[in-house]
């Protein structure tokens, strides 16, 4: 399961509403994050998220309002007596800019496979925004789950579980108990992120079958053309990239501050999608 805070949904600036692009995904008490838009340590703050448990960061691309933020974080780690390695996953060129902190290592991102965390691995895939802008694909491991009535038929109770799981097979009253034919693979919970983006193939290729896609809709379509223009995506245009990818869910975020009342984003994208919300900074939700 990951759980997400959304702790910056604004596009571009921020507003008295909505801070800059960040959001918390955490797992097994680990925080990771996506983008660190200025002010996004206080939010953390605000919406109880751990800046000390952070393990990584994920920078989209080198637009200010998605990574400035980075910079007073990694000091407010320092000043806390941060020893443990925090890894930022960025463009080329962000390390130039971020000082040097003996805890902070900098890799490069290129689209494929980026890290394993055990229970979860993060993959990268290119977006259609800026030179080398990027959207990340968060995928758990696939669990074996036990089907109870036919393990408690086979016999199999209490360490059995345990051990039976380790060993593959076991022998119960006489007769070979085989791991298989008691158990099932759950497939992995799947989060794909893309912050500013043109609509383009990759990102419904990279979102197929996702449990939850978050995308950005700064405009509606009144301002398709200003999206096009800026390689923006309007929430129509983010509701049928989810429907081509088969997601389960669509959260909406980078909202133009023009927008107070984001009913109006919402009600374009449920045109095409119908599970669709729009995200309000402090948002928390599970999948």
């Amino acid at each position: 399961m990951f759980e997400i805070t959304m702790l910056g949904t604004s596009a571009a600036v921020p507003t008295p509403h909505r801070n800059l692009s960040s959001i918390a995904v955490r797992k097994d008490g680990d925080v990771y994050l996506l983008d660190c838009g200025e002010g996004t340590q206080r939010q953390m703050m605000k919406y109880g998220v751990s800046y000390m448990k952070v393990k990584a960061i994920f920078i989209s691309h080198l637009h200010l309002d998605h990574w400035l933020g980075m910079l007073g974080l990694i000091e407010t780690m320092n000043l806390n007596g941060r020893q443990e390695q925090l890894t930022v996953y960025a463009p080329a060129g962000l390390s130039d800019f971020a000082g040097k902190r003996q805890f902070v290592k900098f890799v490069e991102l290129k689209e494929g496979a980026l890290a394993d965390f055990g229970e979860f691995s993060v993959s990268a895939f290119a977006t259609k925004h800026s030179p080398h802008s990027f959207g990340f694909s968060f995928q758990e491991k696939e669990r074996r789950r036990f089907y109870e009535e036919k393990a408690h038929a086979a016999g199999v109770r209490g360490q059995l579980f345990s051990k039976i799981m380790k060993e593959g097979e076991l022998k119960i009253g006489g007769k070979k108990v085989l791991l298989k034919n008691i158990t099932y693979l759950q497939p992995g919970k799947k989060l794909v992120y893309t912050s500013d983006t043109a609509p383009c193939a990759a990102v419904a290729k990279a979102a197929k079958g996702a449990d939850l896609l978050i995308h950005e809709a700064t405009f509606t379509d009144e301002h398709e053309a200003e999206a096009k223009e800026a390689n923006h995506s309007t929430a129509a245009q983010a509701a049928q990239t989810a429907k081509k990818a088969g997601a389960k869910k669509l959260l909406l975020t980078h909202i133009s501050g023009r927008y107070r009342d984001a009913a109006p984003l919402a009600e374009e994208a449920k045109k095409h999608f119908a599970n669709v919300s729009v995200a309000e900074d402090g948002m928390k939700l599970e999948i």
